[in-house]
C-alpha cells in the first residue's frame, strides 16, 4: 500500500512509561491518581439554549461527581423559544461567548476541555455547498424495450455529473459474457440503433448522497461534507473549526477537537478521483467503472484498486491535515477513525488521540481497532466512546451497569473514557430533566448520583494503572483489509464494518479461551513497524500487501510463529500489480515449507496457538467470562482480571510473569492483599474486577473467609418521601407501596448495631447478600448487568452519623471495622433510578417542537420506561471477613 511511506515518516520512539519508582509509588499512585485518568463526558448542548449560569453549575456537578473534563457537543434542539429560553444559533456571537464562558470555567475548575469540530456528526453544516457535500458513485439503469432507438438520459442534480454510459443485453450482470458498447449521452435524448432483443443502458454518474449533518443544532444543518476533497475539508476548518477556536482566544487552546466516527454513508468518489486514481494506479478508472457494480471478472482488483485509492485520500485529506490544523492551533486531534470512505487500522497513526467505540470485548470491535492502533504507534492514552447505549432508554442505567461496560473497554485496552455522556438541562426542563434521544444520562439529576464520585474513582484508577508499561499481549491478528477492499462496492465503502465478517466471533474466542491476548495488525503497521507479538494468525483470505508480506517471512526467519487459517494467500490486490501477485506467491512458497508456519481449519486455532507459544493466562477449567488484560512494567507484570458473568467465578490460574510474589489489587475498594504464586486462586464475584502485579512485595495479608456473626443490625426503620419514620416490618421493594410505586429518589433506612467486648478488634462488614442471576447475560454489544441486585440501584452507608462508603456493585459488602463496643448507628441512603418517575407520568409532547424545527431525533425505547424495584429488598447481616483484611 502506498501510504507505507507516509506512514513511517510519523512515527515516535517507543517509551516504556512503567514506573521506576517502585511498587510503593505505584501503588500510593494508584490509590491517588492523577487527574487526567479520570472519565470525561460528552456534554450534550440542545439547542443550544445555554445559560452562563446553568454552565458553571452543571461543571461543578461534573468534578463533583469525579468527572475530570467536558467535550462540548451541540445537538438538536429540546424545546422551542420561549420567554425563558433561548436556543443560540450555532456559531453565532452568543454560542462562542457561551463556549468562552464554559472553557474559562473549566479551567478554573482544573477540568479538561474538549469540543466537537462540529455540530451532531459526521462533519458539515450550512456552509458546505452542494459541490462539496458528500459524494458517491452510482448506477442508474434504463430498459430499452425490442425495436425502440432512443431513450432519456436520467436527470443529474446540482453538483452532479455523468461519468459514462453503456449499453448491453437486458439484465446484463456482473457475468455477462457480451460485453457493453459505449454510448453517446450528449444529449438528453439519446439514440442507439434498434435491436431485436431488449437491452438495458447503464449511466455511471458521480452523485451526491444527499446525507444531512445527524442531530444538527440550530444553524449547523446542511450537507454532511465530502470527506476526501481537500476545498470541503478546508473549508469546514476555515469556517467552523476557526471561529470555534476564537472562544479560547486569550486562554489555553481546547485539550482537543474531535471528530466521531465517519458515518458519511454511501460516501464513494469525489471530483478528481480518476485523476488521482489514474496517478496512484495508473490507469483510467471510468473505463473501469462496471467493475465496481458488475461482478466480473475483474471485478475484485478494480474494487481493491479503488478502495485502496479512497483510503488513502481520506488519510491524506482528511485525517492528516487535520492533525496538522490542530497542531498549529496548539491543540490536539481526538479522532475515531473508522466509517464512510474507508481509513484503515493504521490512520491511527496519523491522530494525536484515536478513539474506538463498541463494548463486545469477544468479537471485532472498533474499539479494539482504536487500541491495537495506538499499541502499534506507541500511543499510551486511547479513548473509547462508552454507555452509548447503555441500558436504554435513558436513565434506566445503574452505576453497575457502567462499571459492566467500562470493564469491557478496559478489557480491550482502552485508557480513557469519554461518557455518552452529561445532558445539559436548564430549570425549566424539570426533573429529570433533558436527556439524549439515546444513550445513558450520567448528570446529577440521577437519585443515585450520590454514589458517581466512588463509580469515577474506580474508573480513574483502572485507566491510570492500564497506561503503565506497554501492552503485552502474545497474539496479533492480521485485518484482510485487502481482501475487503476487493469485496468493496459503492454503497458500502468500509472497512471496519466489513472485519465484522471476515474476522469471525469463533476465531476470537480460540484466542481468549485458549489464554492469550491480542491486538489486531493490519498491512501499514507490518510493513512500517514489524511485528512485536510471539504470533501472528492470518484468516482466512486470499490477498495481502507485498510488502507487509515480506515483513512476516522476514519474523517468521527470525523465530516467530505464524498460524494460517485454510492456507496462505495467494494475491496481491491490484488489477497491474502482477509482480506483487508474483511476490507474494514467491513468499507463500517458502511459508508453506518453513517450520515456523502452520495451517490449520479455524476450529483448530486454539491447539495450533498452544503448540506454537506459551498462554498468558492457563485457567484450571475453561472461563469463558474470565476477561483479562495484560501488560508489562519496567520491573514487573500487570493484569487486569475480569469476571464478565452474572454468577460467582472460582477457578485456579497461572500467569506468565508470575515471579512468585502476586498481589491482588481492587480498584473499586483501594486495598490489597497477597495472591500467592503459581496456582493462583480466582475467585470473583459476578462483574467484580480486580489488577494482579507481579514484581512488588507480598506483605499483604491473605484472602478473607467470610463468616456470619451472631450480633445484627436491628430496630430497623425508614424514612423516605417526606414520610415521618417508621419502623421497617420487612425488607422489599419500596414499590410495593403503591403511594410509592413512582418514587424516584433516596430512602434511609436506620437500624442500631450492639458491639460485644469480644468482637472489638474484627473485621466486620455489613454484607447485604449475593445477587442472583437474572436471565442471560445481556448482548455483547450492549452489557448491562444481568443480575437481580439486593440494593436497588446504589447505597451510602454511615456509621455513627460518618459516612464510610457506598455499595453499588457485587459483592454488595462494606468494612465496618470503624465500629465501637457498645451501641452503633447504622444508616443506608438507598437511591434508585429516575425511571420510576418517568414512568408515572405522560411521554413528553414534541409535537411543536418538532413544528418549529423538523423532527431531528425519535427518543429510543420509551415502550421500555416502567418502574423498577428500589431499595433495599433483603435484611443485611454482620459477617467476619477474617483477620488480616480490615480496609
Amino acid at each position: 500500500m502506498k501510504r507505507l511511506v507516509a506512514l513511517s515518516l510519523l512515527l515516535l520512539p517507543s517509551p516504556l512509561a512503567a514506573q521506576t519508582a517502585g511498587p510503593e509509588a505505584l501503588w500510593n499512585s494508584f490509590l491517588a491518581p492523577p487527574d487526567d485518568a479520570r472519565p470525561m463526558v460528552r456534554w450534550w448542548w440542545f439547542g443550544p439554549a445555554v445559560t452562563t449560569h446553568e454552565i458553571d453549575r452543571e461543571i461543578r456537578a461534573m468534578k463533583a461527581g469525579g468527572f475530570g473534563g467536558f467535550e462540548v457537543q451541540p445537538v438538536y434542539p429540546l424545546s422551542p423559544d420561549s420567554a425563558t429560553l433561548r436556543n443560540l444559533p450555532y456559531l453565532s456571537d452568543d454560542f462562542i461567548a457561551a463556549l468562552r464562558h464554559a472553557a474559562q470555567t473549566g479551567r478554573a475548575e482544573g477540568m479538561r476541555v474538549d469540543v466537537t469540530g462540529g455540530s451532531g456528526w459526521p462533519f458539515g453544516g450550512p456552509h458546505i455547498p452542494v459541490d462539496q457535500a458528500a459524494a458517491n458513485v452510482r448506477l442508474v439503469r434504463v430498459s430499452l424495450a425490442a425495436g425502440v432507438g432512443e431513450l432519456t438520459r436520467p436527470a443529474l442534480g446540482p453538483g452532479e455529473s455523468l461519468l459514462s454510459a453503456m449499453i448491453g443485453p437486458e439484465g446484463v450482470s456482473a457475468k455477462a459474457d457480451r460485453p457493453l458498447a459505449p454510448l453517446d449521452v450528449r444529449e438528453d435524448r439519446v439514440a442507439v440503433a434498434p435491436a431485436d432483443q431488449p437491452r438495458e443502458a447503464l449511466f455511471f454518474i458521480a452523485g451526491r448522497t444527499g446525507q444531512q449533518v445527524k442531530r444538527a443544532a440550530i444553524g449547523a444543518e446542511g450537507y454532511v461534507l465530502d470527506h476526501i476533497d481537500p476545498a470541503a475539508v478546508a473549508n469546514h476548518l476555515r469556517t467552523v473549526g476557526d471561529r470555534l477556536l476564537e472562544a479560547f482566544a486569550g486562554g489555553p487552546p481546547p485539550d482537543a477537537v474531535f471528530s466521531d466516527s465517519l458515518e458519511a454513508y454511501g460516501s464513494s468518489w469525489t471530483g478528481d478521483l480518476p485523476a488521482e486514481f489514474r496517478r496512484r494506479r495508473g490507469y483510467d478508472l471510468i473505463a473501469h467503472l462496471p467493475a465496481l457494480f458488475l461482478d466480473t471478472p475483474e471485478s475484485a482488483a478494480v474494487r481493491y484498486d479503488w478502495a485502496e485509492t479512497l483510503s488513502e485520500l481520506v488519510d491524506a485529506r482528511y485525517l492528516a491535515p487535520i492533525d496538522a490544523w490542530a497542531r498549529s492551533k496548539g491543540t490536539r486531534f481526538r479522532a475515531q477513525v473508522y466509517g464512510f470512505p474507508p481509513p484503515t487500522l493504521s490512520s491511527n497513526a496519523l491522530v494525536a488521540l484515536p478513539e474506538g467505540e463498541g463494548a463486545d470485548w469477544r468479537s471485532f470491535t472498533s474499539t479494539r481497532w482504536a487500541t491495537s492502533g495506538a499499541h502499534l504507534y506507541d500511543k499510551p492514552v486511547v479513548s473509547s466512546e462508552v454507555w452509548t447505549w447503555l441500558r436504554s432508554p435513558s436513565w434506566a442505567a445503574t452505576p453497575l451497569d457502567m462499571k459492566v461496560e467500562a470493564d469491557r473497554h478496559f478489557l480491550q485496552g482502552v485508557t480513557q473514557l469519554v461518557g455518552h455522556g452529561w445532558p445539559y438541562s436548564p430549570p425549566e426542563a424539570g426533573e429529570p430533566g433533558w436527556a439524549f434521544y439515546a444513550a445513558a444520562a450520567l448528570n446529577e439529576h440521577n437519585p443515585w448520583f450520590g454514589v458517581m464520585p466512588d463509580v469515577t474513582r474506580y474508573l480513574q484508577r483502572a485507566s491510570f494503572l492500564l497506561r503503565q508499561g506497554e501492552a503485552a499481549n502474545s497474539v496479533a491478528i492480521y485485518l484482510p483489509i485487502e481482501d475487503a477492499f476487493a469485496a468493496m462496492r459503492p454503497e458500502a465503502a468500509s472497512v471496519n464494518e466489513a472485519m465484522h465478517r471476515r474476522v469471525r466471533d469463533a476465531l476470537i474466542a480460540q484466542v481468549l479461551d485458549n489464554g492469550y491476548g491480542f491486538d489486531f495488525v493490519d498491512a501499514g503497521a507490518l510493513a512500517s513497524r514489524g511485528i512485536r507479538h510471539k504470533a501472528l494468525v492470518l484468516p482466512s483470505m486470499e490477498r495481502i500487501d507485498p510488502a507487509a508480506y515480506a515483513a512476516i517471512a522476514r519474523w517468521v526467519k527470525a523465530g516467530g510463529r505464524v498460524i494460517a487459517i485454510e492456507g496462505l494467500p495467494s494475491n496481491a490486490g491490484g488489477l497491474r500489480d502482477d509482480a506483487g501477485r508474483a511476490r507474494v506467491q514467491a513468499v507463500s512458497r517458502r511459508l508453506a515449507r518453513s517450520k515456523g508456519v502452520v495451517i490449520v481449519k479455524e476450529g483448530a486455532l486454539g491447539p495450533a496457538l498452544r503448540a506454537a507459544i506459551s498462554p498468558e493466562v492457563r485457567t484450571a477449567a475453561p472461563a469463558p467470562a474470565l476477561g483479562f488484560l495484560h501488560r508489562r512494567l519496567a520491573d514487573g507484570d500487570v493484569y487486569f482480571v475480569v469476571n464478565t458473568g452474572n454468577v460467582p467465578l472460582r477457578t485456579s490460574a497461572r500467569f506468565a510473569g508470575d515471579r512468585g510474589n502476586g498481589s491482588w489489587w481492587d480498584a473499586l475498594h483501594g486495598t490489597r492483599r497477597a495472591a500467592g504464586r503459581g496456582d493462583i486462586a480466582v475467585d470473583l464475584a459476578p462483574y467484580e474486577s480486580r489488577f494482579l502485579l507481579f514484581g512488588g512485595p507480598a506483605r499483604q495479608p491473605a484472602a478473607p473467609s467470610i463468616a456470619p456473626l451472631s450480633a445484627a443490625a436491628r430496630d430497623w426503620t425508614l424514612s423516605i418521601a417526606g414520610r415521618p419514620e417508621q419502623p421497617l416490618p420487612k425488607f422489599g421493594s419500596w414499590t410495593a407501596d403503591p403511594a410509592l410505586r413512582h418514587f424516584s429518589g433516596t430512602a434511609v433506612y436506620r437500624a442500631r448495631l450492639d458491639l460485644d467486648p469480644g468482637d472489638a478488634g474484627k473485621c466486620l462488614a455489613l454484607d447485604f447478600g449475593a445477587p442472583a442471576p437474572a436471565g442471560a447475560v445481556s448482548n455483547q454489544a450492549r452489557p448491562f448487568a444481568a443480575i437481580e441486585a439486593p440494593i436497588r440501584d446504589a447505597a451510602i452507608v454511615s456509621v455513627n452519623g460518618k459516612p464510610i462508603g457506598s455499595v453499588w456493585a457485587p459483592p454488595y459488602r462494606i468494612d465496618l471495622s470503624g465500629l465501637r463496643v457498645g451501641r452503633n448507628a447504622i444508616e443506608v441512603a438507598v437511591s434508585n433510578t429516575a425511571l420510576n418517575r418517568l414512568a408515572g407520568r405522560a411521554r413528553t409532547d414534541y409535537r411543536l417542537l418538532s413544528a418549529r424545527f423538523g423532527e431531528r431525533f425519535t427518543a429510543q425505547d420509551q415502550d421500555k420506561i416502567v418502574a423498577q424495584p428500589s431499595g433495599l429488598l433483603r435484611a443485611p447481616t454482620l459477617v467476619e471477613t477474617g483477620a488480616g483484611d480490615c480496609r
